[in-house]
């Protein structure tokens, strides 16, 4: 049985360390250009430092997405990016690239660093993994059209010492492969340069060309007009199915994601992948606390995606572009004073008299009252309303550095 790598995303330094003491393998992240998710906060080069660093002393992995599919004007900026990578003290993992143009450039310029394709590469089978192989890949992200049965086909045509990575929870692109148009189109931000206005969340209608401006609305069984909207992906209830099918790593889409959601999707995939390595009998006791914890953080309704077939319509959401958010992120804990007050970097607005919770990476969740709140010059505060402010909190001796506040709405 194959031992599967958690990879979890990570937007900023942040939620790297969040995703590092929350049970990830690897984490997976963008520097400030040539990645696919041009809004995600991103890392400069001193911030991927840190984040490398950091990750290596939890020996965790990480990953830099260099995955464009470039034009002419990138390739001189693409070799000079991938020397500054190749100059670190401690350099990245893996380059995950789509575009061969790119995949050269690397094995070029920093061939000691592993490339790994990534799944806008449109890898849909093992002849193109051992192509893929041959000019010196070390794994190949699989298309998210792939079911299990293919995956597992893949595995068995190519070199046992080849690694196969697989998306297994987050948001579905409506393009395939994740190669979509729709953005550049509407509005001149070409998805495939990481600049996705995520067109497929929208609302629309038809207008016939003879009637301008008279809408009808596209509906499908009366439910409503959103007809690209995925539902989110999930296979927290089918970790056996995964690890069967020979995948070497389980892949969480969500660079635009906050620390919450990292915490809530990194520490419930830990446990069930370490309960069913351990027993699959207890990962089965353990189903519905794995169920409960990931509808903690924010998400579309789930869906098992091309994994078990091509989906059918109840894999799409025609009512509502919406997220369901069961939790509000308040805050990341951090160093305690001799006082036992608890300093956070503020992220919602909570208030004295409030009840909270505090995530543990263990799996525990614990409600404290928030009895006490000091700005940093100490004045005592009723509220926190100012996002990002630095706060002195009292977690009645509850909480660990690195621990994830969040309030139930």
């Amino acid at each position: 049985m194959r031992h599967p790598e958690l990879l979890i995303p990570a937007s900023s330094l942040e939620v790297l360390k969040t995703a590092v003491i929350f049970g990830a393998d690897a984490v997976y992240i963008g520097g400030e250009a040539f990645g696919l998710r041009a809004k995600a906060k991103n890392f400069s080069m001193e911030e991927m430092e840190e984040g490398i660093a950091f990750a290596h002393d939890h020996d965790v992995k990480v990953y830099v997405t260099a995955n464009i599919l470039a034009h002419n004007g990138d390739l001189d900026g693409v070799e000079h990016y991938f020397r500054e990578l190749n100059a670190m003290k401690q350099r990245p993992d893996a380059l995950i690239i789509a575009d061969p143009g790119v995949f050269e450039i690397a094995k070029k310029v920093c061939p000691e660093i592993e490339r790994h394709i990534s799944t806008q590469a449109n890898n849909t089978n093992y002849a193109t993994y051992r192509f893929w192989w041959n000019q010196g890949a070390k794994r190949v992200v699989s298309a998210r059209e792939l079911s299990l049965k293919e995956i597992r086909m893949i595995r068995d045509n190519i070199p046992e010492e080849m690694e196969i990575e697989s998306f297994v929870h987050g948001a579905m692109c409506i393009s395939y492969s994740g190669r979509c148009l729709l953005s550049n189109y509407f509005t001149g931000r070409d998805a495939n340069q990481g600049a996705c206005t995520h067109p497929c969340r929208w609302k629309y209608a038809v207008v016939e060309e003879t009637r301008p401006g008279e809408y009808m609305p596209i509906e499908e069984n009366e439910r409503g007009t959103y007809i690209f909207n995925s539902k989110d992906l999930c296979m927290i209830e089918h970790i056996p199915d995964v690890i069967a099918a020979g995948i070497d790593s389980l892949k969480v889409e969500g660079r635009m994601k906050t620390a919450l959601y990292v915490a809530t999707v990194a520490r419930t995939y830990r446990r069930a992948i370490d309960d069913y390595l351990k027993d699959p009998a207890l990962y089965e006791a353990n189903m519905d606390w794995y169920r409960d914890q990931i509808s903690n953080c924010t998400y579309r309704q789930f869906t098992t995606g091309f994994f078990y077939g091509k989906p059918d319509h109840e894999s799409q959401i025609y009512d509502s572009n919406t997220y369901v958010k069961e939790y509000t992120y308040l805050g990341i804990v951090g160093e305690q004073r001799s006082d036992g007050l608890y300093c956070i970097e503020q992220r919602n607005k909570f208030s004295v008299g409030e009840k909270i919770e505090i995530m543990k990476p263990d799996g525990r969740d614990i409600s404290v009252p928030v009895t006490e709140i000091f700005d940093d010059e100490g004045n005592a505060m009723e509220s926190a309303p100012h996002p990002k402010q630095k706060l002195w909190i009292n977690l009645d001796g509850q909480a660990g550095k690195y621990d994830i506040l969040r309030r139930a709405e």
